[in-house]
């Protein structure tokens, strides 16, 4: 999600529903309570913790008392919290208990009293704690299915018309070619909508299919048996080995891509309406749609999306991984004799019309595509020719910066060291890159932090967003940095960042739609807001943003002053805050999957 240019709610779209929330109700978020933990479940040897967030009133904060109970009753751990100190980022004082000492599987509740206020809050202890959290956040990319209906038993209560058929496709002014002219008609089905909207985007694909499918490299064993309930694409079950379902819904999104190739071996920016649709069901959208521009960037994306699919789809499809790298090989060669193609909205719109005005997803600096792209392509084919860029690239990339949508050069330096030994010197100088990037982060998990985590103590790391691209992902990235090393130290981190996002934070909220005790349940989302049944399970939303944009924009109300780690609204108009997106749910279950796995 771009937040300069990318929110899909503007004034023009503001409908009556909408109107009568903004005028109903104070915007505020609901009193989450003071206790703070993961309201999804903790495996058995897991460290456990919860933070209290004590009220101004209270009148002796040491005087807390933790009761611990399980099914029946029986109180099976009584403490009291281990140290109180203040959010260095909102000042609250708060109290943090750790009680994993208590292993055995079980529901159990959580008491804290004081003489100022009595909580209590509920947890369970499991093995696989977050199998199904997992299938849900994949399963939410069946929901986000372009072009078809979502029937059951695939759709598990939530069926829907089919929407977008996007088989009479526009090629847009900035698209056209003399083979293509203005105005051409094409076919481009498929995919997923990208976000609360329903348009489709390239290099936000080509981002969320290199972390999901680098996630299932990482954890192939664990994906091989999650089941999705979800129809098969790509190729039949009869295969042997079938493919998984976890690459079989990655097929749906890949195949449209493949549509999204121009002849010359150029790729389309995105298809898109020319603005955003209001708030109905796809079936309802009758504005015209149109493949935008080919780019630098989208084209790179696209190629190391396909070398990297045509790799790890090889035991499965050869028919699709001979085009698959037929393809790459062609979006490489025109982003070579294209390297400075870039996608600036505003520019294009004075020249071309229609005018454009849904998501940027703009990027003028392409070096680390090309460097991930030459990374994807060597390691498909081994040719010498993309080794030789690999070096040339890496040389210019500045800095350890984490992998986004709009800078995808980890993604390169995680695969070389998930592939060490076709490279020499690259895998220690980037494994180094990786801990010392994070080791500030851990020591403030341990320091610093209320919430025991590596992630949110400081005011840089709210923004658009910050759920996936700081959280999630810093946990990810503790994960490879696990699996490297085998230090706990990484895994505990990677485990408190998913302590997070599902409760042990400013908020209270468990940032997962249909997740928690107190889950986000009205997210910016489409489709979401125009099913009859209500708020599709799964979903990340993106978390605390103090730019607010939607405040400037679409007069959404925020609370006066409120903490960079409380701007955040559970409330549908709140794209800054409250938005779902396909490159933020690959985050959550790349990293509830490799957790998973190591339990």
């Amino acid at each position: 999600m771009k937040p300069s240019l990318f929110h899909s709610f503007t004034p023009s779209l503001l409908i009556a529903a909408s109107a009568a929330l903004l005028s109903a109700c104070n915007h505020f978020n609901p009193d989450n309570g003071p206790i703070r933990l993961n309201q999804v479940g903790f495996a058995p040897l897991q460290e456990m913790t919860a933070t209290i967030v004590l009220p101004d009133s209270t009148v002796d904060p040491y005087a807390t008392t933790v009761v611990i109970t399980n099914a029946i009753d029986d109180t099976v751990w009584i403490g009291v919290p281990a140290v109180t100190m203040n959010n260095p980022v909102s000042g609250k004082r708060c109290q943090i208990i750790d009680f994993s000492a208590l292993e055995r599987e079980g529901d159990y509740t959580l008491f804290v009293s004081n003489p100022s206020f009595s909580e209590a809050a509920h947890f369970i202890i499991k093995n696989h704690p977050y199998r199904e959290l997992t299938r849900a956040a994949l399963r939410a990319y069946y929901h986000q299915r372009a072009s078809m209906a979502t029937e059951e038993p695939y759709a598990e209560g939530y069926a829907r018309p089919a929407g977008h058929p996007d088989d009479h496709v526009l090629v847009h002014a900035s698209a056209a070619t003399a083979e293509r002219p203005e105005g051409t008609v094409i076919s481009s089905p498929g995919g997923w909508y990208d976000a609360g909207d329903y348009n489709k985007y390239i290099v936000n694909s080509g981002y969320t299919m290199g972390v999901w499918l680098m996630a299932y490299e990482f954890n192939r064993d664990y994906f091989d048996t999650l089941q999705l309930n979800i129809p098969v694409t790509g190729n039949p079950s009869s295969v042997t080995p079938p493919c998984p379902d976890m690459l079989s819904e990655a097929m749906y999104n890949i195949r449209w891509m493949m549509t999204m190739q121009d002849l010359d071996g150029g790729v389309y920016h995105k298809l898109t309406e020319p603005n955003f649709e209001g708030f109905i069901r796809p079936d309802q959208c009758k504005k015209p749609r149109y493949v935008v521009m080919k780019t630098t960037a989208a084209t790179l994306d696209f190629a190391a999306t396909m070398a990297l699919a045509a790799r790890v789809y090889a035991p499965y499809d050869s028919a699709f991984c001979a085009q698959a790298t037929d393809a790459a090989i062609r979006a490489y060669a025109w982003a070579q004799a294209h390297p400075e193609v870039y996608y600036d909205q505003p520019a294009m719109n004075k020249q071309f019309k229609p005018e454009i005005t849904t998501g940027a997803y703009d990027d003028f600096d392409v070096t680390d595509e090309f460097f991930w792209a030459a990374t994807e392509l060597h390691l498909l084919t081994k040719a010498k020719e993309y080794a030789l860029d690999v070096i040339r690239y890496k040389s210019q990339i500045a800095g350890y910066l984490p992998a986004v949508w709009g800078n995808v050069g980890e993604l390169a330096m995680l695969e070389i060291l998930m592939h060490r030994d076709l490279y020499q010197g690259f895998p220690d100088e980037f494994q180094d890159a990786l801990l010392h990037h994070l080791e500030p982060y851990l020591d403030e998990a341990t320091t610093v932090s209320v919430f025991l985590s590596p992630y949110g103590n400081r005011e840089e790391d709210f923004f658009w967003g910050c759920n996936s691209e700081g959280c999630c992902w810093r946990g990810v990235e503790c994960l490879y940095a696990y699996r490297l090393t085998g230090d706990q130290r990484y895994r505990i981190n990677a485990e408190r960042c998913l302590n997070y996002i599902l409760g042990q934070n400013a908020t209270g909220f468990c940032y997962v739609t249909g997740f928690g005790t107190h889950p986000t349940s009205h997210p910016h989302h489409r489709l979401s807001y125009s099913h009859a049944k209500g708020t599709l399970p799964g979903f990340l939303a993106g978390g605390p943003n103090p730019a607010r944009q939607d405040a400037e924009t679409d007069g959404v109300k925020y609370p006066k002053n409120v903490p960079a780690d409380e701007s955040y609204l559970d409330y549908q108009p709140s794209y800054a805050s409250n938005e779902v997106t396909i490159n933020w749910n690959v985050t959550l279950f790349a990293l509830t999957a490799g957790l998973d796995a190591i339990r």
